[in-house]
């Protein structure tokens, strides 16, 4: 069998469990196999352990747990340097120019930095893993806070980044900066439209 891509698996995995993923494990623990790096591998079987193990419930209640109600593991490569503010606007244009010049059609319904469409390109183009290579302190910042939330979902974000180059100094410089803080608070909107007399303000 081909070697399958861990970051196809990963865009698979980071998704949503829906039925067709507990009734495709076995295709998916096929592929785990075949994944390149032996740590990619491992991670990957450990994730897929679990998923067999635990009921499906349970997994869907744990995964909207986990990205939906934790800021610091919002599974968006901007959120957490960023967070819903006006400089990660500009920080996706480069998103959204990988897949232009790509000729990558990403689906509209999510925003073009997350994590498993980004993946799905990775799999697809050398370009994909140009832009998260070029993204790897994101990854390392989400990495690590799946870790401290000690989750099962970082065993695949690990497998990816197993498949990366080490971190840079200038990424480890990015971890060491935003790590503390985690996402900034949303300043998007903040300014008055009404007029300052309206707001009884003077004007």
């Amino acid at each position: 069998m081909k070697p399958v891509s861990p970051y196809k698996l990963a865009s698979v995995l980071l998704q949503y469990p829906t039925a067709a993923v507990f009734d495709g494990l076995d295709s998916l623990d096929a592929a785990a196999a075949q994944v390149r790096s032996r740590e990619g591998r491992q991670a990957l079987g450990d994730f897929l352990a679990w998923l067999r193990a635990t009921p499906p419930t349970d997994v869907a209640q744990h995964y909207v747990e986990t990205f939906d109600l934790r800021r610091r593991c919002a599974l968006y490569l901007t959120y957490y340097r960023y967070g819903d503010t006006r400089n990660r606007g500009m920080a996706m244009l480069t998103f959204k120019t990988a897949y232009r010049v790509a000729a990558f059609e990403p689906t509209d319904d999510e925003l073009p930095d997350y994590l498993p469409l980004v993946l799905e390109f990775a799999s697809l183009s050398s370009r994909g893993e140009d832009l998260l290579r070029s993204r790897r302190a994101d990854l390392e910042l989400l990495r690590k806070a799946l870790h401290e939330a000690e989750t099962p979902y970082a065993s695949v974000v690990d497998a990816v980044c197993a498949h990366l180059p080490r971190l840079r100094h200038r990424d480890l410089n990015v971890v060491r900066a935003h790590w503390d803080k985690g996402p900034p608070h949303e300043d998007v909107g903040l300014e008055p439209f009404a007029p300052p007399e309206y707001l009884g303000m003077p004007s």
